[in-house]
C-alpha cells in the first residue's frame, strides 16, 4: 500500500480511521453465534479451521492460530472505501507510517507500536482452565506476557450459553501439591482441575481484570476483552465441556527442555494471586460512572491495571455530543446508528464474512484531544460504543478494591 494512500485516508477521516471487521476461527470449543455474523459463515475459512468464535479490534498482531492460519489472521485493516472491502491497508502499516501522529508520542516512544488490542470472544460452553504467561515466562519462548480484562456487554448477550460462570484461580485452602497431582494426570485421566477452583456467576454489565499467571476458565458469555499484544497461554485442564485437549496445550509455550517438567509448568502460576481469599474484591470490576446527563452516560468498564482500560459511552436517542479523550483509542459500536466524526456509523445487525461494516474505528491522539462529534440518529434506541485504550490514559481509575469501587471513592492516576 502506497504511503500516500495511508496519509490521504487519515486526512480524509480527520484523524479517524474506519476499520474492517476481522473474524478469527478456533479449532476448540463451540461457537456461541452472538458475533452478528451470518449463520452460513461460521465456517467461512473451512472445516479444518474450526468455527469462527472471535472478532478482533484494533489489532496490529496476528493470531497464534497454527500453520493453517494466514499470516495476517487477526490483524486489523483500515477501510479506504466502505463500498469496496478490497480497498484497504493494515492498521499496523498505518501505525508504522504515521507513528506519533496516530498513537501519540508517549506510546510511540515507549513501544514503537500500538501495544494492545481488543476482541469479542464467543463460546457456547465454558473454556478450559488456563493461564496467560507473564513477561519473564513469555520471554523464554520469544514472546511477551498477556494481561487481559473482561466486560460482558448486554447488547450482545441475548443468551448466556450453557455455563455463565467463570472460574478464577483455586480455593484458598488448595495446596500446590494438589494442583501438581492434577497436572500429572494430564495424559492418563480427566484431571477435573476445576474441582480445586472457585466460580463466579457472570453479571452482564460488569467485568474482571485477569493478571498473568492466574488460572481461569471463562464462562459461556460473549465477552469484550481488551488485552496486551500477545496470544500466549498454558492450558491446565485436559477435558472441558466434554472436549479433550492434548498435552501440547499445556506446554506449547514452554522451552523445549521444560516440556516434561511439571514443576516448570507450575512455576508459570502466580500462586499467591491464585489462592487470594479476596480475589473478587481485588479483581472484580463493576462499572464506574464518570458522566451522566441528558445527552451522555459514560462509564469506565476496564480499569485499575497498568496495561489496558476501556469505557462504555451511551448517547440517548436523537442526542449528539463532542467527546474528548487525551489519548488514542479504538472503538466498536454495539447499538444504534448515526455519525462518528465524518463517518456514517451503525452497529452491525448481520455481517457476511469479508463484508465491510460501519461499526469499528480507530481515533488518533490529536483527534481524540480535539473531540469526536458523535450523533445518535435513532428516534428510539441509544447509541452505545465500547472504547479501548492502551496504558497511557491519565484519568483511568487506579483503585483495585471492589469495596472502594462500589462506593465510587476512585483514586486516579496522576497525569
Amino acid at each position: 500500500m502506497a504511503k500516500a494512500q495511508i496519509h490521504s485516508t487519515f486526512e480524509k477521516g480527520q484523524g479517524v480511521l474506519r476499520l474492517l471487521p476481522i473474524f478469527v476461527p478456533r479449532l476448540f470449543g463451540k461457537a456461541g453465534r452472538r458475533l452478528r455474523l451470518h449463520p452460513d459463515d461460521y465456517y467461512a475459512l473451512g472445516m479444518k479451521r474450526g468455527s469462527i468464535k472471535e472478532r478482533w479490534f484494533s489489532s496490529v498482531i496476528p493470531a497464534n492460530n497454527g500453520p493453517l492460519a494466514a499470516k495476517d489472521e487477526g490483524m486489523s485493516y483500515v477501510s479506504i472505501d466502505v463500498r469496496d472491502p478490497k480497498k484497504k491497508f493494515l492498521l499496523r502499516d498505518a501505525v508504522e507510517e504515521l507513528g506519533a501522529r496516530l498513537i501519540g508520542r508517549d506510546l510511540w516512544s515507549k513501544y514503537g507500536t500500538w501495544p494492545m488490542y481488543s476482541k469479542f470472544f464467543d463460546y457456547e460452553g465454558p473454556l478450559f482452565h488456563h493461564l496467560q504467561l507473564n513477561d519473564a515466562a513469555a520471554r523464554r519462548v520469544g514472546r511477551i506476557g498477556k494481561p487481559e480484562a473482561y466486560y460482558f456487554p448486554p447488547q450482545l448477550n441475548n443468551h448466556l450459553g450453557t455455563f455463565p460462570h467463570t472460574y478464577f484461580g483455586f480455593a484458598p485452602e488448595t495446596s500446590r501439591q494438589e494442583v501438581r497431582q492434577r497436572l500429572l494426570q494430564y495424559e492418563t485421566a480427566d484431571n477435573r482441575i476445576t474441582e480445586l477452583s472457585r466460580a463466579y456467576r457472570i453479571e452482564l454489565g460488569t467485568g474482571w481484570y485477569t493478571p498473568p499467571g492466574v488460572v481461569h476458565a471463562p464462562g459461556s458469555v460473549l465477552t469484550y476483552e481488551p488485552q496486551w499484544n500477545s496470544d500466549v497461554n498454558s492450558v491446565y485442564e485436559n477435558v472441558a465441556a466434554g472436549e479433550l485437549y492434548p498435552y501440547e496445550f499445556l506446554v506449547e509455550n514452554c522451552p523445549p527442555g521444560k516440556k516434561r517438567d511439571i514443576d516448570y509448568v507450575m512455576s508459570l502460576m502466580d500462586w499467591e494471586k491464585n489462592i487470594d481469599p479476596l480475589y473478587k474484591q481485588r479483581f472484580f470490576r463493576p462499572p464506574v460512572t464518570i458522566r451522566c446527563d441528558a445527552e451522555v452516560v459514560e462509564k469506565w468498564i476496564v480499569y485499575a491495571n497498568d496495561y489496558v482500560s476501556a469505557k462504555e459511552l451511551t448517547l440517548g436517542p436523537g442526542r449528539s455530543a463532542t467527546i474528548k479523550d487525551p489519548v488514542a483509542y479504538g472503538c466498536i459500536i454495539v447499538q444504534g446508528h448515526g455519525k462518528f466524526g465524518v463517518y456514517d456509523a451503525e452497529a452491525a445487525s448481520m455481517l457476511r464474512f469479508g463484508q465491510a461494516s460501519a461499526d469499528e474505528y480507530f481515533v488518533s491522539e490529536d483527534a481524540a484531544k480535539q473531540g469526536v462529534h458523535i450523533v445518535n440518529e435513532s428516534l428510539c434506541e441509544p447509541m452505545v460504543i465500547l472504547k479501548h485504550f492502551g496504558p497511557n490514559h491519565p484519568a483511568v481509575p487506579s483503585c483495585a478494591s471492589h469495596s472502594k469501587t462500589n462506593s465510587r471513592t476512585i483514586k486516579r492516576k496522576k497525569s
